[in-house]
């Protein structure tokens, strides 16, 4: 997919989906860009803020990113799953940017539930359905077990999104033979 506009936009606390992120943005040849939350999310007080915001689905504030995402074709958003949900500040991402999309995809990452509503949410926020999507554990991403996976989303978004170029390309006429 490399030569196609595509950008790679994650949130990460703990680095595991800066990982997945990276891994992707190689995959598909994108550039990337990290959702940078304006209040400091590290150690426990950090835990405790992102947990409370997750539960209470509020959008966290952001610093706005210097990336115009209506310039790419396609947005590809990953985020951590917490309490079931989406990261804050991935909600704020989503929110802000909800009509400058043209295509997304969505991955996330989680320990042990909580991915399908999650992906729900981001589908919901992004207000489009999403050319793909893709969950991978903490666990796949911070063993290496996840190239497989990353490469059938891949895969799936090569796909879909050739089929959305297709549909969107003018049908042609046939001139009549006289």
């Amino acid at each position: 997919m490399s030569g196609n506009k595509i950008l790679v936009v994650f949130f990460s606390r703990t680095g595991t989906t800066r990982k997945i992120a990276s891994l992707l943005a190689n995959l598909l040849g994108a550039q990337v860009d990290e959702i940078v939350a304006s209040t400091d999310r590290s150690g426990p007080f950090g835990y405790v803020r992102s947990l409370v915001e997750a539960l209470e689905q509020r959008p966290a504030q952001i610093i706005n990113s210097t990336r115009d995402v209506s310039s790419y074709e396609l947005v590809v958003i990953g985020t951590p799953v917490w309490a079931n949900s989406i990261a804050s500040p991935v909600r704020a991402y989503l929110i802000a940017n909800r009509s400058h999309f043209k295509n997304v995809a969505f991955f996330c990452s989680f320990a042990r539930r909580g991915n399908r509503r999650a992906l729900d949410q981001m589908r919901a926020l992004a207000g489009m359905p999403a050319l793909a999507e893709c969950s991978l554990t903490a666990r796949e991403a911070l063993r290496g077990e996840s190239s497989e996976i990353l490469r059938e989303f891949v895969e799936r978004l090569e796909r879909n999104l050739d089929a959305f170029r297709m549909s969107q390309r003018p049908r042609s006429t046939l001139a009549a033979k006289h």
